[in-house]
């Protein structure tokens, strides 16, 4: 298994008891046998790893994972921003602490 997906087993796990509701959010697109194009995920190009909702507060929650390397991309940043412009709780966690220290825990 790949660092980041460890990562954010672990993140999900800390979130859903630190009183988080969070989904695993995938993003892309495929084309249909009778050849619909269909794009799936929240957020679409750029949207964060997990979804989800603070319980205790009722916001809006999206967590960018990464490695201790990894770069988000301007569409990540972009809709980190944007979820926070509109009052939700958005960001990068590259471990467990830093998820945490999202929802002030």
């Amino acid at each position: 298994m790949k660092r980041e997906q460890n990562i954010q087993k672990l993140i999900m796990l800390a979130l859903t008891e630190a009183g988080c509701i969070v989904w695993r959010n995938n993003i892309g697109s495929y084309t249909t046998a009778d050849g619909h194009f269909i794009r799936y995920g929240v957020g679409g190009v750029g949207g964060s790893d997990l979804i989800g909702v603070y319980k205790k507060t009722g916001q809006l929650l999206a967590v960018e994972v990464k490695t201790s390397k990894g770069k988000p991309s301007a569409a990540q940043l972009n809709f980190i921003e944007q979820v926070r412009a509109a009052g939700g709780i958005a960001g990068i966690a590259r471990s467990v602490e830093d998820a945490l220290r999202l929802i002030g825990s």
